[in-house]
């Protein structure tokens, strides 16, 4: 297997409508353990969100496009309200499969919902910022665009999309690291194809274009960044 090329072939079976119910929720809430380990949205909300949040110096809201399980909005709702930053959090994924699951992590301040990004700037809906943990590599060419689009039209202020850095290092590491996680989910057989699917940063930035900065935020990390829409 060669990982030189992004493999848009080979799909994740959590995907799969038909699969198991039970992995399906056992692995949207493992990804709370497997997020805080690699996701590298600490190191991301100490340099950019958290800081342009409080810079606000108002109440902000912030959507999380395809939120799964909902951890990321809850991790990042705690950090804010540690920081004092007063934010209204909204996780958005069209799979009811996972809503369901992200309900447990529900609050005064996180709200999820079973929708999408163009239903909701058809919907005139607006955020200081955007965000997305693994979405992008799930996304062909014509999806990617779209997602891109909309998530620009959607945000007054940024929008940060992180996912994996494709890499032989990350697949080997991820293949050994994961072994204590996987048992009763899709954990490790999805997170090798979704490394298989990932982009490299030059790769993304030329998908993305120029309204985008693309960086190597970590070995196994990379993350596309855009201001507020013209």
């Amino acid at each position: 297997m060669s990982l030189r090329a992004r493999d848009t072939v080979v799909a994740e079976l959590m995907d799969d409508p038909r699969c198991d119910p039970a992995r399906l929720a056992a692995t949207l809430r493992r990804f709370d353990v497997v997020n805080r380990l690699w996701s590298g949205w600490g190191a991301l909300y100490r340099a950019r969100l958290g800081p342009f949040l409080a810079s606000l110096e108002r109440p902000a809201r912030v959507l999380d496009l395809g939120s799964g399980g909902g951890d990321l909005v809850a991790r990042l709702a705690r950090r804010a309200e540690r920081d004092g930053i007063d934010v209204r959090w909204v996780g958005a994924d069209p799979d009811e499969r996972a809503l369901a699951v992200a309900q447990e992590r529900a609050s005064s301040r996180i709200e999820f919902r079973a929708t999408d990004a163009s239903a909701l700037r058809a919907g005139g809906e607006r955020f200081d910022a955007v965000l997305s943990n693994h979405v992008l590599h799930h996304l062909g060419a014509a999806d990617l665009d779209a997602f891109a689009a909309d998530s620009l039209a959607l945000s007054d202020g940024i929008a940060l999309h992180s996912d994996i850095r494709r890499s032989r290092w990350a697949y080997g590491l991820y293949a050994v690291a994961i072994t204590p996680f996987a048992p009763g989910t899709f954990l490790r057989t999805d997170g090798l194809r979704s490394i298989r699917r990932s982009f490299r940063a030059a790769e993304l930035g030329a998908a993305l274009g120029t309204r985008w900065t693309v960086t190597d935020a970590s070995p196994f990390r990379v993350v596309a960044e855009a201001g507020a829409r013209a």
